[in-house]
């Protein structure tokens, strides 16, 4: 079935702030910061401002991966950054991240502001040494899968996430259009699966680490609510490397850092220390008893 009515574009368009949906209040045709506000700072070299969208989750896997080798210097501050009221429009933010968008990293060491998701990944991963192979095919290998997930990912969260989740109005069109995307992308990423554990090859990876919180997610159900839609059983070697993923502790830690929604003993709106973790987890063993 057609959408009712035939949209017309303008002769010249205008910014309706009204139109946007669920993140009206926050999407907007410039750029540059709204209010003056310092970003808040802890006690580590490295300074992480974030939410945990698949984004966010990114860098916080990838960090607590780090730390799970015992890559000590890797230890970090995760601030919340609350973007629906607009936290990454501060001058702070702004300052780190000219692109207000979330996750933005500090290095005191260096002095580097990293912004992207993506860039991130690449830069701990040349910091310290992990997940990223030396060799030069073996590390193409793995930063082709790498820009892969950062040029597709828009599509599915900004294309099928915002069309089929997000949008005021559905319409069938773009769900059609970016549902055929998604699937196709999944389909990309189990055929490469059948023949290789990780997406790189034999070993885990910054490719891997990048693209789990989208596709991992998305084909364990946890995204959008759009399993059953998106028929994700039909992906059996894109599900056993999610599976396999997902069962990583630093992977576990890694998705609750700065997430705000879902089951509280799956949130932790900061982290700033370890032992953060071990004071979840008892809380969620004494809600279990009170149960």
């Amino acid at each position: 079935m057609s959408d009712t009515q035939a949209y017309q574009p303008p002769r010249i368009w205008t910014w309706d702030a009204e139109s946007g949906g669920n993140w009206a209040s926050i999407n907007r045709p410039v750029a540059g910061p709204t209010h003056e506000a310092r970003l808040p700072e802890g006690k580590h070299t490295l300074q992480l401002y974030s939410l945990g969208t698949p984004n966010g989750q990114k860098v916080t896997i990838m960090l607590e991966e780090l730390l799970a080798l015992g890559v000590e210097a890797a230890e970090y501050d995760a601030h919340l950054i609350r973007i629906g009221e607009g936290e990454q429009f501060s001058s702070g933010f702004v300052e780190l991240n000219p692109n207000s968008k979330i996750p933005v990293l500090f290095d005191r060491d260096s002095g580097s502001r990293v912004f992207e998701s993506g860039a991130i990944l690449l830069y701990l991963a040349e910091k310290f040494g992990h997940f990223l192979p030396e060799g030069l095919a073996a590390r193409t290998e793995a930063l082709n899968w790498l820009f892969w997930l950062q040029g597709s990912a828009p599509y599915l969260g900004g294309g099928f996430g915002h069309f089929y989740a997000y949008a005021p109005e559905k319409f069938e069109y773009p769900i059609n259009r970016f549902t055929m995307e998604a699937k196709r992308q999944m389909d990309v990423l189990d055929r490469q699966l059948a023949k290789r554990p990780y997406l790189g090859g034999d070993a885990y990876s910054i490719a891997d680490i990048a693209t789990w919180p989208w596709y991992g997610n998305l084909v364990l159900g946890q995204l959008y609510g759009a399993g059953e839609f998106l028929q994700v059983e039909g992906y059996q070697h894109l599900r056993r490397w999610a599976e396999t993923i997902l069962a990583r502790p630093a992977v576990q830690r890694g998705r609750m850092v700065n997430r705000t929604w879902g089951e509280p003993a799956e949130q932790l709106h900061e982290r700033h220390d370890a032992s953060d973790f071990e004071l979840r987890t008892q809380d969620k063993l004494q809600r279990s008893n009170s149960d």
